[in-house]
């Protein structure tokens, strides 16, 4: 299978090659030049496993033995054999992505793509070692630096931004063991540092060094295909609650950042799934709510910090991707790219913001609304979520009640609560006061719900990473490396 840069036609490359490279040469994202041909319904067959195998040998047919690579990169890893769960919370269901080896949405992928990289490392015949750049606003990070840690010929440098993310996130981060990670906090944002990670690629483009460069973050496609499986098995899982009949259109409700996760499941819809509204969910950086009620991306504004670390973004990179499926436009694409990177906004054509809000719904959702969703959902249901949930829970909402779609919703759980502990122990009145570790013990305490394992032992580990460096300095930081 071919893939292009969304920005143009050329070169092609193959679908082991767009995963080695991560970024097109152009600053693009790669994109197959036609999607594949795929049986909707014999993929719900199978098991999550199954289903990720040939979601994955029809995105990434150039990568061989996909059954063997799913098998590694899953066995053991994950508390359930379903991998990512849908259990029924009130009115809605909720796909629980947070139960792998860093209690975030984040492992599917990146539990993955270690193994995605070294086969295509294999078929390519390529020698030379790989270094792996990550920018992280929170969750990719750690779970990076766990698929990545002690892989034979490849490295991992993450960078994210000081203060920028919760305690636990930090702490999982600058403790994380192996030879071959190295991690760094930038002063700046989110947007800095994704920003940074880009300029390298372009930087070294022209660069002899020791290393290739490649990328975890959902700009790789090796990183954004392993996310279609939880659209497919959120499905068979409604269809086994008996909560849907086949064919019957579900709709989503996503936190979304840097759109990576809801264009997976559009990527799902495309393969024959049947999505329905795929609802946009922000916090208060609603940069994607605006442009998908308006068309115009702003980026012009103040990054917030929230409670929803994750999602504080103002450029969602995975947005490209889409405006090139809906328009199949890549001199448009580039000419909006170019407009966003210069100055700072662009507006689509109105017959393109009609094609996406045909397909999409955005809303958003600030910090005291996701204290009080997660507090009632506690009380109600008896369900704890965290405040990247909450603020998919509230779109869901707000969709259901502005358009009277009675359909089957879906919330997407992209971490686990104990994530965030002040912010969740704050909404279901508990004392925050003391460390994040603290925090936890007071929310086992309080709500009976279990610590997953690899934060329970985080409190007391030595920090091993603890650089901080200015966003002009990231260049010669890797460099350096």
């Amino acid at each position: 299978m071919l893939y292009h840069s969304t920005r143009s036609e050329h070169p092609r490359v193959d679908s082991a090659q767009a995963v080695l490279e991560g970024l097109a040469p152009d600053g693009g994202l790669y994109m197959p030049h036609a999607l594949p041909e795929f049986d909707w319904q014999k993929c719900l067959e199978g098991s999550s496993m199954d289903m990720s195998e040939q979601i994955l040998s029809a995105f990434l047919p150039d990568i061989p033995d996909m059954r063997a690579l799913v098998k590694n990169a899953y066995t053991g890893k994950f508390e359930t054999e379903a991998l990512t769960p849908t259990v029924s919370v009130g009115n809605f269901g909720v796909l629980e992505l947070f139960r792998g080896p860093t209690s975030a949405f984040k492992d599917v992928a990146l539990s993955m793509l270690p193994q995605l990289l070294t086969a295509a490392k294999n078929a390519k015949g390529m020698k030379r070692d790989i270094m792996i750049l990550t920018a992280t606003s929170g969750d990719t990070g750690k779970a990076a630096l766990e698929g990545f840690h002690d892989v034979p010929g490849v490295g991992i440098c993450v960078f994210y931004p000081q203060g920028g993310v919760s305690q636990v996130q930090r702490a999982q981060m600058v403790t994380q063991e192996g030879n071959n990670v190295h991690v760094c906090a930038v002063r700046g944002n989110f947007d800095d540092a994704q920003t940074g990670v880009k300029n390298i690629f372009a930087a070294c483009r022209e660069k002899e060094l020791p290393f290739a460069l490649s990328s975890a973050n959902s700009i790789n496609i090796g990183r954004l295909a392993p996310q279609i499986m939880y659209y497919f098995r959120s499905y068979r899982d409604l269809l086994d609650a008996g909560k849907i009949q086949m064919g019957d259109r579900v709709n989503f409700s996503v936190p979304t950042g840097n759109f990576g996760d809801i264009l997976a499941g559009y990527l799902a819809k495309l393969l024959g799934l049947p999505v329905g509204t795929l609802i946009c969910a922000s916090n208060a950086n609603n940069v994607l709510t605006d442009f998908i009620r308006s068309g115009t991306y702003d980026r012009r504004r103040p990054l917030l910090k929230t409670a929803s670390p994750s999602m504080d973004i103002l450029v969602s990179s995975n947005l490209e991707r889409l405006l090139y499926l809906l328009s199949g436009d890549t001199a448009l694409v580039s000419r909006l790219m170019g407009q966003l990177n210069t100055e700072g906004v662009y507006t689509v054509p109105e017959a393109l913001l009609e094609k996406i809000q045909d397909q999409f719904w955005a809303a958003y959702c600030d910090d005291a609304r996701a204290a009080e969703i997660i507090g009632r959902v506690w009380r109600e249901e008896g369900y704890l979520c965290d405040p990247h949930t909450a603020a998919g829970w509230a779109a869901a909402e707000d969709y259901a009640a502005q358009t009277g779609d009675t359909r089957a919703m879906v919330v997407l759980s992209t971490a686990s609560p104990y994530k965030f502990p002040a912010a969740v122990l704050s909404a279901i009145g508990g004392d925050t006061s003391g460390s994040e570790f603290a925090q936890m013990a007071r929310l086992r305490a309080l709500t009976g719900v279990p610590i997953p394992k690899n934060l329970s032992t985080l409190e007391g580990r030595e920090e091993k990473h603890t650089a901080v460096i200015d966003k002009e300095q990231m260049l010669s930081y890797v460099l350096s490396l």
